[in-house]
């Protein structure tokens, strides 16, 4: 079913060409309304009823949900038109915006993936005991509270909660699921006259509980603690904020639905190989500690990832890949935006890449300040760490001029920073930036001074995996250049093999994660596919001579998929039967150094000149026939033992 939209230019503050809006999207849009949450909220009720209609205002969300709920019918996807278009200082027209915002808004969700996390209650307080045992006194009637205190001091005759005394070892985990291991642990004694006493002091206390409140002055127990769900921390010395803390406490109770935000494929991961660590790209950049080593490729702990999505941004084999919302359904919303755009006869579009704040930001300034330019179009990601050089370069083959990227207050800015960088250095350096500012008026201002390039001349929109999709753009956005020299640290490059070192031993193609490496079975050859690699490095860390460097670079020419040689040398050929094996240069060289060793003399030295089947056959004919194990041993009868006794 076609849906309609309903518009509204908010008691005339913005014009909306229906008609031509229309006409631009395909969709049939209703004359624009004055006031369509307050008194023309009966063509929302009856849009509402016909079961097709998006309602393009958000700000009002309340209203339609609550009529909807009136009316017994589901809510209406809703669109906002007027903050991030139509109210702006800009005299341009505002159809292709529009025109792309609706076709955006239009696309297929995807279903979220969730698990199910269950917190009992039980509530494990840190801190002094002014402050620890206030609190745990306000949370006692609502959660399970265990007060740790480091010097008990005088005890409590209250018993609505516990107190222990320790020193904190180590915590692990998140809510639902923390384990705290404590030393010098000691406990109340409940019986006898008078105050209680503690118990005797054992380490290795293990404390399981729901709920970390932490109310010391000391360092967090955890990295990027404040995505750490579960655990809440609060200066002491600040009664607000510990206030705000045991309120939050008291309500995680119950059954909750954390998120999965990452897919992980472990048989493509380039983590290590044979003991040796190749790509930790992920592990470096993960700021709650959620990724760790699993043998060969990583794990990934769906309890403590907060979805920052920066690892998904930085992987290059697509074994860690953000999947809230999913990375294809990324570059769809992307295409589809300049498509629409573009299509609507709009020229140069710029796009906005935000997180949650910076639609807030473009709200403030909507309605306080210039607004977005008509040509900034907004992109509003979940995690602006998922957007990465790939979504980057993608956007700028599709058509758009320049890349904006708007981190809010919770982004990884270093790894927002290496993304930006590698796009740029593929793109060109004007063309993708960051605009790190947390006044809306600041960002409007710097987004209306902008000076963006001359977009693609022939958009392409490529598909694949990120590392294809990347490549593709890069070819449409440099279609004369044959190879890009990147920073150090890309997922993209060559193998450099200093061939005067290089023994052919093949250790490297045995290692190589992603088959970029190869060798030939007909010839001593070493073999490379740059498409394919990585630069996680392993091949340069198990070669035994030192022979082989990366060389961080984008190769857009089509050798880049083809296989080359980058090394051989001639075969050697069996001394007994001719077949070629080995290599001819690393033969002579052993031969020459055994020549004069005692344990290969005679025809001993000649067998390093035979190939396996010459070699097996010259052993088992020589003299010395390691192969040789005589005739069978006579079985032992009743005869044999009988001499040996004297009673018979």
């Amino acid at each position: 079913m076609s849906k309609t939209l309903i518009t509204c230019d908010c008691m005339g503050s913005q014009t909306i060409d229906a008609a031509a809006l229309s006409a631009a999207t395909g969709l049939e849009v209703a004359p624009p309304c004055k006031a369509l949450c307050t008194d023309q909220a009966a063509l929302a009720a009856k849009a509402l009823t016909q079961g097709n209609a998006v309602l393009c205002c958000t700000q009002e969300s309340r209203v339609f949900e609550a009529l909807a709920d009136e009316l017994g019918t589901a809510p209406a996807p809703l669109l906002d038109l007027r903050d991030r278009a139509g109210w702006s200082a800009d005299p341009a027209s505002k159809l292709p915006k529009m025109s792309a915002l609706a076709a955006e808004a239009l696309l297929p969700a995807a279903p979220e993936k969730s698990l199910d996390v269950v917190s009992e209650g039980l509530c494990l307080i840190l801190g002094a005991p002014e402050a620890a045992l206030a609190a745990a006194a306000q949370l006692a009637p609502h959660l399970g509270v265990t007060v740790l205190l480091e010097e008990a001091g005088e005890l409590p005759d209250a018993r609505s909660f516990d107190v222990i005394e320790g020193r904190l070892r180590k915590a692990q985990g998140a809510l639902g699921q923390f384990r705290v291991t404590i030393d010098a642990l000691r406990q109340i004694e409940p019986g006898g006259r008078g105050s209680f006493a503690l118990g005797a002091p054992q380490d290795g206390g293990i404390s399981d509980c729901d709920i970390i409140l932490d109310l010391r002055r000391a360092p967090p127990l955890f990295p990027a603690h404040e995505k750490r769900e579960g655990y809440l921390r609060a200066d002491p010395g600040s009664l607000p904020a510990v206030a705000a803390a045991v309120m939050e406490a008291s309500h995680l109770v119950g059954t909750f639905e954390k998120p999965l935000y990452i897919r992980s494929e472990p048989l493509l991961c380039a983590h290590s190989r044979a003991g040796q660590t190749g790509c930790t790209r992920c592990l470096d950049l993960c700021p709650t500690g959620a990724i760790s080593p699993a043998g060969d490729h990583v794990a990934v702990d769906p309890m403590i990832c907060a979805g920052c999505g920066a690892c998904s941004s930085a992987c290059p084999s697509g074994a860690v890949s953000y999947d809230a919302p999913p990375v294809d359904l990324t570059f769809r919303r992307v295409q589809t935006l300049a498509k629409a755009y573009l299509a609507a006869g709009g020229t140069a579009p710029r796009l906005l890449v935000h997180d949650a704040r910076g639609a807030e930001m473009i709200r403030l300034s909507a309605r306080h300040g210039d607004g977005l330019p008509a040509d900034a179009v907004p992109l509003e990601m979940a995690a602006i760490g998922a957007f990465g050089h790939a979504e980057a370069l993608a956007a700028l083959a599709a058509g758009f001029a320049s890349v904006t990227l708007l981190p809010g207050p919770g982004a990884d800015r270093d790894a927002l920073a290496a993304q930006a960088a590698l796009a740029a250095a593929i793109a060109g350096q004007a063309r993708v930036m960051i605009l790190d500012t947390p006044d809306p008026d600041a960002m409007s201002a710097a987004l209306y001074a902008e000076t963006a390039p001359a977009p693609v001349a022939a958009p392409v929109r490529p598909i694949g995996t990120r590392r294809q999709i990347a490549r593709q753009a890069a070819r449409a956005l440099a279609p004369e250049t044959a190879s890009l020299e990147l920073p150090a640290g890309a997922p993209y490059g060559a193998v450099e093999v200093d061939t005067e070192s290089c023994t052919l031993c093949l250790s490297c193609v045995s290692l190589c994660p992603s088959g970029a490496l190869g060798d030939n079975p007909d010839l001593p050859q070493l073999r490379f596919q740059e498409d394919a690699c990585l630069q996680c490095g392993l091949c340069a860390t198990v070669c035994p001579e030192d022979a082989i460097t990366l060389a961080p670079r984008l190769l857009l020419t089509p050798e880049a998929l083809e296989q080359r040689v980058l090394h051989e040398e001639e075969p050697f050929a069996c001394v007994e039967c001719g077949k070629l094996f080995g290599v001819k240069s690393t033969i002579d060289r052993i031969t020459e150094k055994l020549r004069d060793h005692a344990m290969f003399g005679g025809d001993k030295l000649r067998m390093i000149q035979m190939c396996d089947d010459c070699r097996v056959n010259a052993q088992y004919h020589s003299e010395s026939n390691p192969f040789s194990m005589g005739g069978p041993r006579r079985p032992r009868t009743t005869d044999d033992y009988l001499p040996k006794r004297r009673d018979h």
